[in-house]
């Protein structure tokens, strides 16, 4: 990067300030991760836009990391954002300032210029293509209330089991019963979880003749429609700023209950027919998202999780064939069988034969 261009983009850029960070601290931002030195004070030359910083406590002498904490931000030009280390919570917190500190911060950052690492446009690109649908509303709507998202779920003790004489009042201990039996029972600590659409458990209509209970059971169109009516009627590609988030949570972000938001939100796209045609746009800016989503997935990943029974083979293989059956223009039909066959390329994937279970048995008489 020539000098001038280095300067425009520290001028125009914000600036993510993590100050007193413990050397050896694991800090990332977007798809970038680094172990912070000495001199470490933050990031610099952010672009505009929305944003993902995560970071891991990290014991130097024994090597031990911390689970990782992350959190979205949509920078906006220009914007100094500070952060601090809180050393008795191994945490950092906010620093909230004025407008007219903001100026004063700003003014005397060329003096911390030496500590702060550049943002690394390299890798913008690729940031952009995997966050392209998600907006600074859908970020306030989905991220935990707290403003944290945790890996390791933030769990706290039922007030009713949460001492040994509380659990001894509500059930004497049974002979032979183990010791998980008298743990306190634990909940997930209110607003520390992720807050996604919940998909509704109602597969057909109210009324629906045994014929179209049957149609909805296959084609998942109408529990799509009663999703996208109860979270994004304004705007149905919003789901797919959704998906985006659950994708950069569990990928980075290392968050399980994303992956299974993910999982079960590609599966429900997958398994619609009529509903292709309805939300075209939509439909074609999902291929181009799974297009980059699997590009960046490692290739051992597929062997671990994403694999576990063959779960993106047969979703796909059930979402070309509704592709292929639906009402859709023939322009989105081909942009589904190029990635069919991209995928095909890549991966080996077979789309093409028919699954043992559904194949049809041959019985000797």
């Amino acid at each position: 990067m020539d000098q001038d261009t280095a300067k425009r983009l520290f001028d125009e850029g914000a600036i993510l300030l993590f100050l007193d960070v413990p050397p050896g601290t694991e800090f990332g931002i977007d798809y970038n991760t680094w172990n912070t030195g000495e001199k470490f004070k933050g990031v610099k030359m952010i672009p505009a836009g929305i944003h993902f910083v995560h970071y891991s406590a990290v014991n130097v002498t024994q090597g031990d990391q911390a689970p990782r904490t992350s959190f979205f931000h949509c920078f906006s030009p220009r914007e100094v954002v500070i952060k601090r280390w809180d050393r008795s919570l191994e945490d950092i917190k906010d620093e909230i300032i004025s407008d007219e500190e903001m100026e004063e911060k700003r003014s005397s950052l060329k003096e911390l210029d030496p500590f702060l690492g550049a943002y690394p446009y390299e890798h913008f690109k690729k940031w952009v293509s995997l966050t392209n649908q998600i907006t600074h509303d859908l970020v306030l709507r989905v991220q935990p209330q707290c403003g944290k998202i945790a890996s390791a779920a933030q769990l706290v003790p039922d007030e009713v089991t949460r001492t040994t004489s509380d659990r001894a009042k509500l059930k004497p201990r049974e002979e032979g019963s183990s010791a998980e039996d008298n743990l306190p029972r634990m909940h997930t600590q209110p607003g520390t979880a992720l807050r996604f659409s919940s998909i509704p458990k109602k597969k057909y209509p109210p009324g629906a003749t045994p014929a179209e209970i049957t149609k909805h059971s296959m084609d998942h169109s109408f529990l799509l429609t009663s999703l996208i009516n109860s979270n994004y009627a304004n705007e149905p590609m919003q789901l797919l700023g959704e998906i985006q988030i659950a994708f950069v949570c569990f990928l980075i972000g290392q968050v399980y209950d994303a992956f299974e938001q993910w999982k079960q939100l590609i599966s429900l796209l997958c398994s619609c027919e009529d509903a292709i045609a309805d939300y075209e746009p939509m439909y074609v800016s999902f291929i181009q998202m799974l297009h980059f989503q699997l590009k960046e997935i490692p290739s051992d990943f597929f062997v671990d999780i994403v694999s576990q029974n063959n779960f993106l083979t047969t979703t796909l293989r059930m979402f070309f064939e509704n592709l292929g059956s639906s009402n859709a223009n023939q322009s989105l039909k081909q942009k589904g069988k190029g990635f069919q066959q991209n995928l095909t390329k890549k991966f080996r994937w077979d789309f093409e034969s028919e699954p043992d279970d559904e194949a049809p048995v041959v019985v000797e008489l």
